[in-house]
């Protein structure tokens, strides 16, 4: 049955490496259309914000044109961005885009609800729904794309925490104990394991590489011994982070999701591995860690659900 006006929204996501998004029917998660164009934050404000406008109006215009009625009571845009977003929907950190003080709406001249929320909790509540999450109680879900980033899911829905500001866990810069009695210093894991770090820690070997993580994962995969180093280490790392988060949040199912994330190969038995010796009980070790099924368009479909869902209440 095709999808009627009111199924269908649109969703969005903001990242530091590209811009995403397109129309979603919310009754299944089928996506109708997408459409990617890189981001460059580097460039400044207005020309981020200049290319999402022009992404939506494309958007915007393709659902008109298929009978998407604009102005309705369930008719919003949901918009996923790479930093830290309240509850209520207000951006409250500037990690990629210094978008705290910045009305989206109003920049984009829109005329209809926009809702907000973190790429992370947006990627939780599509795999919630039409995921690989779907019909769990609970599940831990993990992104590594251009950052790294967690967020628990409770009864299908993502734990914001008390001020909408759950999910960080790679960001900070941490210390361990050695054996010698002292304090060492780590770096943050997304300075080691993101999709930037694998490019930038090849780079600082080989100043003559230009590529990015993904082509780093190739290279590994070709056989490159500095790049397979570079990506089995990551994988590692990250497998460290997730044990640990195991330990603390002991959840049915852990899904992967980002660039990194999707990753199979060196990478992905890296990960395995290592998250099995940093899990402490043996109850689990066989914890199911699996890809996200909405894949690299899950924070776009969930900004759509978040959205929707803030006007048009629907069950989990």
């Amino acid at each position: 049955m095709p999808a009627s006006s009111s199924s269908c929204a649109i969703g969005l996501d903001v990242g530091g490496t590209k811009i995403a998004g397109g129309w979603v029917d919310l009754r299944n998660g089928a996506v109708l259309e997408r459409l990617s164009i890189p981001s460059e934050p580097s460039r400044g404000t207005d020309a981020v914000l200049a290319d999402l406008g022009a992404l939506l109006e494309r958007l915007l215009a393709n659902g008109i044109a298929r009978n998407w009625r604009p102005g309705t009571t369930d008719s919003s845009i949901g918009i996923a961005l790479a930093e830290l977003v309240s509850s209520e929907g207000r951006v409250q950190s500037s990690a990629t885009f210094p978008w705290q003080n910045v009305s989206l709406k109003e920049r984009l001249g829109l005329d209809m609800p926009v809702r907000l929320e973190a790429d992370v909790r947006a990627f939780a509540l599509a795999e919630a729904r039409f995921g690989a999450g779907r019909g769990l109680q609970n599940f831990l879900a993990v992104t590594a794309g251009t950052g790294i980033s967690s967020c628990l899911v409770i009864g299908g829905r993502p734990f914001p925490g008390a001020r909408g500001l759950a999910g960080t866990m790679a960001s900070q810069e941490s210390c361990f104990p050695s054996v010698d009695g002292t304090l060492a210093r780590a770096l943050a894991l997304e300075s080691f394991a993101s999709g930037p770090a694998l490019a930038a820690r090849l780079r600082a070997g080989r100043p003559e590489f230009c590529g990015t993580g993904r082509d780093v994962a190739e290279l590994a995969a070709r056989g490159d011994e500095d790049a397979r180093r570079i990506v089995q280490t990551a994988g590692r790392a990250l497998g460290a982070a997730l044990g640990h988060l195991i330990n603390v949040l002991d959840p049915q199912v852990v899904v992967l999701g980002g660039g990194v994330g999707l990753s199979g190969g060196l990478f992905r038995e890296a990960l395995l591995t290592s998250t099995r010796d940093h899990t402490w009980s043996p109850l689990l070790h066989a914890l199911p860690i699996v890809p996200a099924t909405t894949g690299h368009d899950a924070a776009w479909i969930g900004a759509a659900l978040a959205a929707h869902s803030a006007t048009n209440p629907i069950d989990p």
